[in-house]
Order: C-alpha cells, then structure tokens, then sequence
C-alpha cells in the first residue's frame, strides 16, 4: 500500500539522493540531477523545484547549513540530508521497488480503444510503432554498453529495466502483428465488418449491455461487471476527482504523463553525463 509522505513529489526523492552524496545549494542540486538524468527516471516538473526544497525544509528532511555567495551573484542557501531524509529516502525506496502500483502508459490507453481502428490500419500502425521501437532498442542498447565502459553497472540497473520493457513489449508486438496478418486474431472477421458495414454486430450490443446494467440487488458482482470493466468497455470514467494520499500541497507539479517508449532514455551518451547517482 503506497504511504502518504508528508512530500510526496518524487522531485522530494531525487533531491535526497543527491544531497546523500554532499550539502549543496538548489542551483547544484538541479545540475546534478539533469546530469544523472533523474528527470527521465522519475515524472515530476522542474516548476515546482524550488518549492519541494521549501517543503522539505519545512519537514525536516533537509536543513540549511550556511548561505554563501560567489562574486555578484545573490546569496544561495547550502542544504545537508538530515537523519529523517535519510531514514525517508531508504524507506520510500523499499516501497518503490517491493510494491507493485497501477500505472497508465499512454500506450495502453490507445490500447483501451483499439476497436476504433479498422484492423487493417491498426496492424500499420503497430507495425509502425514496433520500427521506432526497435531503433530505440539499438539506441538504448548502444548507450547503456557504452555507460558500463565507465559507469558500475549498479548505477545503471534502470536502464538496464527500460531496455528489457521495451525488449518484452517489442516480442508482444510481434506476436500481436503475426494474428492479425494471419487471420487467426479472435474475433477478426467481426472488428473487420463493423468497420465495413457501420454497424454493430449484435453480439457486440449484447456484451455492451450486459456489461453496462447493475445487476438488481446483487451484493457482489463478476468481473464483467465490476467499474473497471465498465470503464473498459463503455467509455465510463471511474476514477472520480478526489486526490490520492500523495496529492497535497506538498506535491504540487508532479506529473502524470505515460513515457513515449518510442524516445530513447540516452540517444547520445557521454559516461561523464550519467555520473553514479
């Protein structure tokens, strides 16, 4: 179960494992955090920076040590990782990587409504997709080979999960693609005609409608039923507007946006812009 933290930005837990290494002033902090490319491992915008440093400062998970000046410049205020920083950064990163969390790829929500497309331009269209995949393979596999020239593989190991998910998504396209060149994808010839003829089968109208309508007095319900099912099949939004535990004040900017799998982490590698984060 994902905890509420009292900053719950990811920004919060990049800034941590940057001032593990050293104190530094904000201005330190986001060039080393572009440089380890920390912005490509987690979502959160650059905006709401220098306000998730006031927050954790507030919560003590950081402390100001002394203010210095270099020249004309105004006055920049040094941060060290406090005891709770440290003891938040290892406990937030058990959670991220024992605890499986739902996560929205805008790939899989083009997939959610696959059936708009007529099959024969889908399966263009994943070919396509499955061509720009497979230079960001080459690409990553480039970058990530050249890294481990200078860079200790522990350093690396999220690259290393890019390259495999992208890896398992590319053989799952593939698979995908060879159904529906061949016929043999279930339901084909039905996708196929309700593009053709602008009707619904009335199989279709029928699994709409008993997916759509409660059933009278039920206390539980199948999974055919259940909201999730609903929203997957008619369109409904389930999700409602509330916040989640993390979305308080302190979290403001994070954001939600899938990763483009067809944009390489790391196009044009240097050992030296990596760094061991």
């Amino acid at each position: 179960m994902q905890k509420r933290r009292k900053v719950g930005n990811l920004l919060a837990l990049a800034v941590l494992s940057a001032l593990v290494q050293r104190p530094m002033h904000p201005y330190e902090i986001a060039t080393a955090l572009r440089a380890w490319g920390k912005d490509q491992d987690m979502e959160f915008k650059w905006g709401s920076f220098y306000t998730v440093i006031r927050n954790m400062d507030k919560h003590r998970l950081i402390e100001a040590v002394e203010s210095v000046r270099e020249g004309r410049r105004p006055e920049r205020t040094v941060y060290r990782i406090t005891d709770v920083g440290r003891a938040e950064l290892v406990d937030w990163t058990r959670e991220l990587v024992s605890t499986p969390m739902p996560e929205h790829p805008r790939f899989r929500a083009g997939l959610s409504v696959f059936a708009a497309l007529h099959p024969d331009e889908a399966a263009d269209l994943l070919r396509q997709r499955l061509d720009l995949l497979e230079d960001a393979i080459r690409q990553d596999r480039e970058a990530l080979d050249a890294h481990l020239r200078e860079v200790p593989r522990l350093f690396l190991v999220e690259s290393e999960y890019d390259l495999a998910m992208r890896n398992a998504e590319a053989s799952w396209l593939r698979g995908l693609l060879a159904e529906l060149t061949s016929g043999s994808y279930p339901g084909l010839d039905t996708w196929r005609a309700f593009h053709e003829t602008g009707e619904m089968p009335a199989e279709l109208v029928e699994l709409a409608e008993r997916t759509t309508t409660p059933k009278a007095n039920a206390k539980t319900t199948d999974t055919a039923s259940t909201p999730k099912a609903n929203a997957e099949n008619a369109g409904t939004d389930t999700t409602g507007v509330g916040t989640t535990d993390t979305e308080t004040a302190d979290t403001t900017g994070a954001e939600t946006t899938g990763t483009d799998t067809t944009n390489p982490k790391a196009t044009t590698p240097t050992a030296s812009s990596r760094g061991a984060d």
